[in-house]
């Protein structure tokens, strides 16, 4: 009876310390701007087209590596695609500005570089949303240098232990 009650006791406490906070999850952030908030020019085509700092945090147990994919899915005609990066270790947990993350891969972006390119609307379009998405996979990807947004959306499939991603905006001046 006495550990049935030190029990109940203990459960007590600890949802009691547990009571509106919340639970950490898989969360991609960046220094550089926060969600739903306008892309500094400098990481824009209008500005030095370099990459914002990322980081993220909490990633499932079991990731073997992370997959990047920046796009643009109000691009007129088709969505855009500015930056692949994948095969980024299960060690690394941000990437500095202007930078690729630490040991990983760059795949291809729309014009065919391994390289990010910044956000760039076409002149007075409507304000364009850019997609940060970051996936825990379970396995490190067999592809190439290089490869392109889909021959990596394709590889990843069935290694997906959770996404994140966070959305910054552009519309130039």
């Amino acid at each position: 009876m006495v550990s049935f009650i030190k029990a109940q006791a203990f459960a007590v406490v600890f949802f009691t310390l547990l009571q509106g906070q919340e639970l950490m999850s898989f969360q991609l952030t960046s220094p550089s701007f926060k969600e739903y908030e306008r892309i500094p020019t400098k990481y824009t085509c209008e500005g030095e087209d370099i990459s914002p700092a990322l980081t993220w945090q909490s990633a499932p147990e079991g990731t073997k590596s992370f997959a990047l994919i920046v796009d643009d899915p109000d691009a007129p005609g088709w969505t855009r695609i500015h930056w692949v990066v994948y095969n980024i270790p299960p060690t690394v947990f941000f990437c500095k500005e202007g930078e690729a993350p630490e040991g990983s891969v760059q795949g291809a972006n729309d014009k065919g570089d391994e390289k990010y390119r910044g956000p760039c609307p076409p002149p007075k379009a409507e304000k364009h949303r850019y997609f940060f998405k970051l996936y825990a996979l379970k396995e490190m990807l067999d592809l190439p240098k290089g490869a392109t947004k889909q021959q990596v959306e394709a590889a990843i499939g069935p290694f997906i232990l959770e996404k994140t991603q966070m959305i910054g905006t552009y519309s130039r001046q």
